[in-house]
């Protein structure tokens, strides 16, 4: 007999033993080696195991039997799959005696079972047995109650967590469950909707158009069980969906009628309601016909308290009214519930219809605040939540609503400040009310938030109910904090001369909570205090005008209060950060008054400097200081603070270098003459190691900080030649360097040039940066590149030589450069590098000067459009447009003639051509000169709509989208002409070129192009291919851009869109002996899921979010690239609309679990594209995290399973880990944005 056998043995002896102790601890050490992966047990084993458990489930001992019950659980994943049937069998048969114990014992082993079971190859017998029982026991006639009622809790989970596997007896349990709901327990009707909830979820149309059926003809015929049909028919319009959409023409209507008939049945009232509540929630689309309706009759029942007069009430108030109103007691008055329910319903219709708030603000707004004065306590929490739902949806359209402002006559803005007063009026008693309070400060910081500055005329109502909310002993502390919340947000959202009049008393109250002995309390506070100080002192501008009367008395009080919290060792940390932060804001704003208290505070700045978990907030509190308008002596802290900041940049924490860099930049700005050159001298030392393309923002910021020391401190100069500019040279050839990095780096290398320094005068900088050029070498050139420096760092070189030749050279340093690169161009020998550069360099000097003194220039760009090499040809076309912007009366009519009989040069030129009206479209007085030629050049243009060179058409519709711009009452209705045009490269130019003409910026072009956008967009449903991609790709522009523009016409569109994500064309290429699958319409079907992602977060509310998700369900099951994108938005939808995804969760859960069973190259076959693969299932995995935010999602059968099965696979474990640390670091990097 084996180790483990004999062990086994023991132990089932000593479960047989008299004792119970013994039997207890035999027990315990049966789980313990059950939980064991390695364990296994024989046939033997099993069979006495399972026996002698099935015995101590009747066990006279409580514990020992619950731990029978324990030993069940990992029990299943060790015994064949028989045993798990026959432990079901003898579990169910329990379940029926009428022994309480065991019944209880064998119900909770059962449940634990269910729990349990993950493998599909036994989970499908084991739950069809279980079904199987239920459904039968659930049949018998005299079957007690409190059975039914377990028998229907397991009968739930079962078909919660298993549906898809019991489908062969979905008709047995539906035809088991329908005679329950006439059951005479009420506790047995709401079970077996909450089963029949679950059956509906994946049971066949057939069986669910049969209980509809079911259910609605018994509520077309008068009984007494009305009720819980409706019950039903509320579960099922949650978990049935679209399913449940289709029959809502019948069903909307009658249980509306129910609501309207209800006499004195308020819990009847109440149900149906809560139908047309999950109707709004879960079936958005069908309902809209029925939302109005609904909304009369939700706002006709908010007011149905028949047992209570509000006039009398109003009429007679007194100080004693609250008193009065706890006394107010009536346990058969139901009302509540119905109010109740129509104050959630109103929440789901807002919450649903964001498209509706103009419509709400005028209907239901009015009403909603004359209910404030509700005397139900849940009731009345539960109508200010409802308003606050109400705001926070205007807060989360408000960008949509003032952008359609204008187009608008009464926008919910507008209708929202004219009802403050009544809201005001309707909150001033509910102040007075303790336990109302709190609810009532949420809902005023929703409003502020939405309406700044709507509150300064009730600010003398408001203040002292907030002082007396944060002073009062009695009140606990979750009120403090929100009062003090809702003080900080009225402070930031009103200017500071509303507050003055309550000065005073308002800091007394603060300073209170800041001595407060809670610590979130401390910290609220401090954050209050640090918008105090700008009422104290409103502006720093003119110190002597600026300052209100007590200004010191008041900064002193606040500075004492705030140093003792931050003199403290032993605060929470957050406290700590708070008192910083807040010390800094006093200094800044207060320093010349607070002067003699420098001496105290400064120094412990220095200590929290030194301190490793403060030290970031203490930087960030400096920079606040040396920002400040005022003039502050840090004298006494300064010599030692530059060396720990010079510490901090070879530290690893990247926001803490980030925020050094820019602190040490405004100390240069503001304290110049205290920083010795010394000090100076060690911190360039440290510059070299941050300029890197590993990180282009720290670079940045860190070449700004140099050419903020060559103005402060011109000396210091001397040692860029051997540190900075070293790095800063090897920067500039790097592929990354562009945008604002490449701005930082011009502008590092004209202010060393200004500097003075001898060896950094413009022409040795000119050289260095020419001599990787001129003179290439292993060191410079990049790998397998005929180019001396990679593409990218022509460019870059190039804009660095000009802005130094034109802000930095003397005339004829100028000259000489222009020059000397000329004669390069001019030069046959040079190599393909050197004419590169030299016509980018030309390019951006005569974009800012007029070179056409240089006869022979034009001529010499000429010549380069017959290079070999496609990179000097693409110069010489910048170059020609580039120098046109210098001297467009002289080149522009050349460079038309050329396009015109250059059939060779066509492509070349129309990018001179984009190259000047791009660079002169941007600038007033530049697009006045070029509107001169705008119709010879939109003439040539139209030319060239249909040309076969798919990348000429495309410079063609740049330049007129562009154009556009310029003169759109002109232009607009001649492109709209082609729209209709036969020819399909012609419509593909002319959706294009739309594209171009919307930016982010306002233009004069807006209301014309809303108005025909969708003429152009209607391109999305032509024939041919590439039309249609060009228009999705120019919706998805303007959805980004401008989405106002495309909002009227959704309806449309939307449709288009979706039809492109269906399509599929796939056929076969062979290439040699190979044969390779190819999609032509996988262009088209991303370019429609990039669609759906922009309009999603710029359109969501006219989005039907069920219809939206189907065709996500595609995407997730497409190729890679399609499903990336999907994986985003259903991320996105997450985050915008969580309740539509609890349903779609198992259809999303699926398509993921495949991602992750895939491998590597099956995923993209190709050996290169590993690396894509593995994003593609990083994305995948950041999708599952981003589920688990989803309400119930950590409760659901599926996604646990799923939730398991990733821990337990050693690859996706490790992903799951990477992707949770990565999150986290975000987080801490960018808490904004969490």
């Amino acid at each position: 007999m084996s180790s483990y056998q004999y062990h086994i043995t023991s132990l089932l002896e000593k479960m047989s033993d008299t004792d119970k102790d013994f039997r207890f601890m035999a027990l315990t050490d049966l789980i313990t080696e059950l939980q064991k992966e390695s364990l296994t047990l024989d046939v033997d084993s099993e069979d006495k195991i399972c026996q002698r458990l099935m015995q101590l489930l009747g066990d006279k001992n409580g514990e020992v039997s619950n731990l029978a019950v324990k030993c069940l659980g990992p029990l299943v994943s060790k015994v064949k799959g028989s045993r798990v049937e026959s432990i079901v069998d003898t579990l169910g048969a329990n379940m029926l005696q009428s022994n309480d114990q065991l019944r209880d014992i064998s119900t909770m082993g059962l449940k634990m079972l269910i729990s349990e079971l993950h493998s599909s190859s036994l989970a499908a017998p084991v739950s069809l047995r279980i079904c199987s029982k239920l459904t039968n026991a659930l049949t018998y006639p005299k079957l007690e109650v409190q059975i039914q009622l377990e028998c229907l809790d397991i009968l739930s989970e079962v078909l919660h967590k298993f549906g898809t596997l019991v489908q062969s007896q979905h008709e047995k349990v539906q035809a088991a469950l329908l005679p329950l709901l006439v059951n005479t327990r009420v506790a047995v009707r709401k079970r077996t909707s909450v089963a029949i909830g679950f059956l509906v979820q994946t049971e066949s149309n057939t069986l669910f158009e049969e209980l509809l059926n079911h259910v609605m003809g018994n509520l077309m015929k008068p009984n007494k069980y009305v009720q819980s049909y409706i019950v039903c028919v509320n579960v099922i319009s949650r978990y049935a969906g679209h399913r449940f959409g289709e029959r809502l023409k019948t069903i909307v209507p009658k249980v509306a009628e129910f609501a309207q008939t209800a006499d004195d049945n308020d819990d009847l009232r109440e149900s149906a309601i809560q139908v047309l509540e999950s109707c709004v929630l879960w079936c958005p689309r069908e309902i809209q016909g029925f939302t109005s309706d609904i909304i009369d009759l939700a706002l006709q029942y908010i007011c149905y308290d028949p047992n209570y007069n509000y006039d009398a009430e109003e009429d007679e108030y007194d100080d004693d009214y609250l008193d009065d109103e706890e006394d107010y007691s009536d346990d058969e008055d139901m009302s509540w519930k119905v109010r109740r329910a129509c104050a959630k319903c109103l929440t789901a219709v807002i919450q649903a219809r964001p498209e509706l708030l103009s419509d709400i603000y005028s209907r239901v707004s009015p009403v909603l605040v004359s209910r404030f004065k509700e005397r139900e306590q849940s009731v009345k929490l539960d109508i200010f939540s409802t308003y606050s739902a109400l705001l926070r949806q205007t807060g989360t359209c408000k960008n949509i609503i003032v952008a359609e402002d204008e187009m608008a006559d009464i926008s919910p803005l507008t209708q929202l400040a004219s009802q403050v007063d009544s809201i005001i009026k309707g909150l001033q008693k509910q102040l007075s009310d303790k336990k109302a309070r709190q609810s009532c400060f949420m809902l005023l910081s929703d409003l502020v938030v939405v309406l700044p500055g709507c509150l300064a005329a009730y600010v003398d109502i408001l203040i002292p109910a907030l002082q007396n909310s944060i002073s009062d002993k009695t009140n606990s502390s979750n009120v403090k904090i929100s009062s003090l919340t809702f003080l900080r947000t009225l402070i930031t959202h009103h200017s500071p001369e509303v507050f003055s009049p309550y000065l005073s008393s308002t800091l007394a109250c603060v300073i209170g909570a800041i001595q407060d002995n809670f610590y979130k309390v401390i910290s609220e506070a401090l954050l209050v205090s640090e918008k105090l100080v700008y009422v104290i002192r409103p502006s720093t501008s003119d110190p002597a005008t600026t300052s209100p009367p007590k200004t010191q008395e008041h900064s002193v009080a606040l500075f004492n209060a705030t140093l003792y919290r931050l003199k403290e060792a032993d605060l929470d940390q957050e406290v700590k950060e708070r008192a910083i932060s807040c010390m800094g804001e006093l200094i800044s704003h207060m320093g010349d008054i607070l002067q003699p208290q420098l001496g105290i505070a400064l120094p412990l700045f220095l200590d929290r400097l030194r301190n490793e978990i403060t030290r970031l907030t203490t930087v960030k509190a400096l920079t606040v200081i040396a920002t400040s308008n005022l003039d502050i002596n840090v004298d006494i802290i300064l010599s030692e603070t530059f060396p720990l900041l010079g510490s901090f940049l070879r530290k690893m924490n990247r926001a803490l270098k980030l925020s050094t860099l820019e602190l040490l930049d405004k100390l240069l700005l503001k304290y110049t003459s205290s920083i010795s050159l010394e000090i100076i001298s060690d911190l360039i030392n440290e510059f070299p190691r941050l300029i890197s393309e590993s990180d282009l923002h720290l670079s940045q910021l860190t070449l700004q900080l140099v050419s903020r020391l060559s103005q402060t401190i011109p000396q210091s100069m001397e040692k860029i030649p051997e540190s900075v500019l070293p790095a800063a040279l090897t920067l500039i050839r790097s592929p990354l360097l562009q945008g604002s990095a490449l701005r930082a780096m011009s502008d590092f290398f004209c202010s060393i040039v200004k500097s003075g320094n001898s060896n950094l005068t413009f022409v040795k900088i000119v050289q260095h940066l020419t001599n990787p050029v001129y003179n290439p070498s292993p060191a410079t050139q990049p790998a397998n590149s005929p180019l001396a420096v990679h593409k990218q760092a022509f460019y870059s070189t190039s804009s660095c030589i000009a802005a130094m030749a034109i802000n930095c050279a003397t005339p004829p340093e100028l000259e000489s450069v222009v020059s000397k690169l000329l004669e390069c161009l001019k030069s046959s020998s040079k190599s393909d590098s050197v004419h590169l550069f030299a016509l980018l360099t030309l390019g951006e000097i005569g974009k800012h000067g007029d070179l056409s003194q240089h006869e022979d220039l034009q001529n010499a760009i000429m010549i380069s459009f017959n290079s070999s090499s496609e990179d000097v040809k693409s110069a010489a076309s910048y170059a020609l447009g580039s120098i046109s912007v210098g001297n467009l009366n002289l080149y522009l009519p050349f460079i038309l003639s050329e396009i015109q009989g250059n059939t060779k040069r066509q492509y070349l030129l129309l990018h001179s051509l984009k190259e000047i009206i791009t660079s002169m479209s941007g600038h007033e007085r530049s697009v006045t000169i070029l509107k001169n030629y705008v119709p010879d050049v939109w003439n040539l243009l139209v030319r060239y709509l249909d040309c076969t060179e798919e990348g000429s058409r495309n410079v063609v519709a740049e330049c007129m989208g562009k154009l556009m711009l310029i003169d759109h009452e002109a232009l607009l209705p001649k492109l709209l002409e082609y729209t209709s045009s036969s020819s399909t490269h012609a419509k593909s130019t002319v959706v294009t070129a739309v594209k171009y003409t919307v930016v982010e910026e306002p233009q004069p072009i807006d209301p014309m192009l809303r108005i025909h956008i969708g003429q152009f967009l209607s391109l999305i449903d032509d024939n041919d291919l590439n039309v249609r991609r060009h228009a999705l790709v120019t919706l998805n522009s303007i959805a980004h851009n401008k989405p106002v523009l495309i909002r009227d016409h959704l309806d449309e569109i939307l449709p288009r869109v979706y039809k492109e994500t269906t399509i599929k064309l796939k056929r076969e290429v062979e290439m040699g002996p190979f044969k390779y699958p190819v999609d032509d319409a996988l262009d088209n079907r991303k370019a429609a899921f990039e669609c759906m992602y922009t309009i999603l977060q710029s359109c969501i509310d006219k989005l039907n979010i069920f219809q939206f998700l189907e065709h996500v369900e595609l995407g997730l099951k497409d190729v890679p690239d399609v499903k990336m994108l999907t994986y985003l938005m259903v991320i996105r939808l997450i985050n915008l609309n969580p309740n539509a995804i609890v349903l779609k969760l198992d259809n999303i859960i699926e398509p993921l679990r495949e991602t992750f069973q895939s491998k590597l190259k099956d995923i993209c076959p190709i050996g290169q594209e590993v690396e894509k693969a593995y994003e593609l299932k990083k994305n995948a995995m950041r999708t599952v995290v981003a589920l688990k935010k989803v309400p119930d999602a950590e409760t659901h059968p599926s996604f646990v399973d799923f939730m398991k099965k990733i821990r337990a696979n050693k690859e996706t474990d490790h992903l799951l880990d990477e992707v949770l640390k990565s999150n986290q670091r975000s987080q801490e990097e960018n808490p904004m944005e969490y």
